[in-house]
């Protein structure tokens, strides 16, 4: 039944109650993400907070509906940090969440039944020539207002996600797109627009769907949207271009798991690392921080690495905490051993964990690390992308990343048109150990694989460590978090630029397109009328 702007379900009537319902409905989606990965509830988990936000009484409630869902959201796909963070989590949910408040009265405005003008009596059938006309135009208006929700909802859904995707603000983990990574037709959608047309597509779905439940004069046109987003998802599957496989190579990744000390992780690695030896490997991809000393200012460890790669013969790509003489702090790095030692190939991690490796704003937000266990000191950044030439793969160019850098999409499709032929993560999760967080990370390669059309490594000290080909398919076994192994892959190589990393965001340019135009087509409605009021 239809519940208008003004008139909420009674249970709603207190905004205390409301309140709670805004945030156990933004909560929702925190399931189609690993670990319980229910992909398929993302196409209805948003239903519930649409309609809660249409029957917002007022413009201002419907913001607050926004940002109290919003705060659940945060909340919910990031309560792994509770024990890190512990009540400065709620602070940094508050500050995020309000990115959904304008996206909340755009819901109510696109969605909510539409009021009568101000200072004309609500039409009504006495007023009409015949009541089929009456009816006509509302099916019409609902007609019209639930095509604009279906491009505007989700568009500025997608601004959400891009304010919050800044380093700055916490960096785009949890987008919905990303829930989609074990789906193929998604991944193919991902290779055209990124993860961004995802979720334009998922929030799209949802909008429909809120359409169906709670207005039956736009049924017509929300069922052509649902069928609108069916055959662009077809027309990606059947026609959209995709890689040609070149050739394989094979890597290795080597997760020693929890060993105790530096020392003691080490000792394992080498142990697994040699195993390798004879199966043809021609990369070793050890985890971030697998090393506590940089091998290029210490040569005896340099040595030990260079014996690792003579036996294997295979380069290795380990990743240490490197302290820099000139300044005072440490980088975490990624550095190619050869047989002769370092190759002087490194790449030093850009772009670091608020609050993890660094605090915004220290001089301010300072406090957190009295509270919970944020970062008593901040990392050193990197300063550009880095590909590497791999000598034993016949100079096999690959692109490293560290840790939290597989969230961002723009970073794996530079390296791509850089000239990466292959992906490489080194992270580590270990304090996140038996929570959601080691699944959702090693989820992402899937998704950077499959928008550069280029196979992903993604290696861990203490799992999941997981592999992934250029079409983001998983390849060969993963290595959960209660193994300590050495697994060998064939990565398949593929040749050609994707859709995606030749053009790059331009789902998000449409987004914001659509905006702007449909704000100037308000603004102009608005002022058409101011002129007519003032000319009576």
């Amino acid at each position: 039944m239809d519940t208008p702007p003004g008139r909420p379900a009674r249970w709603l009537g207190s905004p205390w109650v409301r309140g709670a319902a805004a945030a156990l409905a933004g909560a929702v989606p925190v399931l189609i993400f690993p670990a319980p990965s229910w992909w398929w509830l993302a196409y209805v988990a948003l239903v519930p907070w649409l309609l809660l936000v249409r029957s917002a009484p007022t413009r201002r409630r419907a913001a607050l509906d926004g940002w109290l869902g919003g705060t659940g959201f945060i909340l919910a796909v990031h309560h792994w940090l509770l024990p890190s963070l512990h009540v400065f989590i709620l602070v940094l949910a508050l500050l995020l969440g309000a990115l959904w408040a304008p996206w909340g009265v755009l819901v109510r405005v696109l969605l909510g039944d539409a009021a009568p003008a101000r200072g004309r009596p609500r039409e009504g059938p006495a007023r009409t020539k015949p009541g089929e006309a009456l009816a006509e135009g509302q099916r019409r208006a609902a007609g019209g207002r639930c095509a604009a929700a279906l491009v505007l909802v989700p568009s500025g859904w997608l601004m959400v996600e891009l304010v919050r995707s800044w380093e700055y603000l916490g960096g785009p983990w949890g987008l919905l797109g990303a829930s989609q990574w074990q789906l193929p037709p998604a991944l193919r959608l991902a290779s055209i627009g990124g993860v961004w047309l995802v979720s334009l597509l998922v929030v799209a779905v949802n909008t429909a769907v809120a359409e169906l439940v709670a207005r039956p004069a736009a049924r017509l046109p929300a069922v052509a949207g649902l069928l609108v987003c069916a055959l662009a998802v077809t027309v990606a599957w059947f026609w959209a271009p995709v890689p040609r496989i070149t050739g394989t190579v094979r890597v290795a990744v080597v997760q020693p798991n929890r060993t105790g000390t530096p020392a003691a992780r080490l000792a394992r690695s080498e142990v697994l690392t040699r195993s390798l030896a004879g199966r043809g490997v021609r990369l070793i991809v050890w985890g971030e921080s697998s090393l506590y000393t940089d091998p290029a200012d210490h040569p005896a460890l340099a040595a030990r690495l260079a014996a690792l790669s003579r036996r294997t013969g295979a380069e290795l790509l380990i990743n240490a905490d490197s302290a820099h003489a000139e300044r005072p702090g440490i980088s975490k790095s990624a550095v190619l051993i050869g047989p002769d030692g370092p190759t002087g190939d490194r790449y030093a991690k850009m772009r670091l964990v608020p609050f993890g490796e660094y605090i915004p704003f220290r001089s301010v937000l300072g406090w957190a690390t009295r509270v919970g266990k944020a970062a008593p000191s901040d990392r050193l950044r990197g300063t550009g992308q880095v590909v590497m030439p791999v000598a034993a793969a016949g100079g096999l160019r690959i692109g490293p990343l560290v840790c939290f850098e597989t969230a961002f999409p723009d970073l794996s499709r530079h390296l791509a048109r850089d000239g990466a032929r292959v992906l490489v993560a080194q992270s580590a999760t270990s304090t996140f150990q038996n929570s959601w967080a080691p699944a959702q990370h090693a989820s992402l390669a899937a998704l950077r694989a499959a928008e550069t059309w280029r196979p992903m490594v993604h290696a861990t000290l203490t799992g999941i460590s997981a592999v992934y080909g250029p079409r983001g398919e998983q390849l060969g076994e993963r290595l959960g978090t209660d193994r300590s192994a050495a697994a060998v892959y064939d990565l398949p190589l593929a040749a050609g630029t994707s859709p995606y990393t030749r053009f790059g965001d331009w789902a998000v340019y449409g987004a914001m397109g659509a905006l702007v135009l449909a704000g100037g087509y308000a603004g102009l409605r608005a002022l058409s009328r101011r002129t007519g009021r003032g000319r009576r």
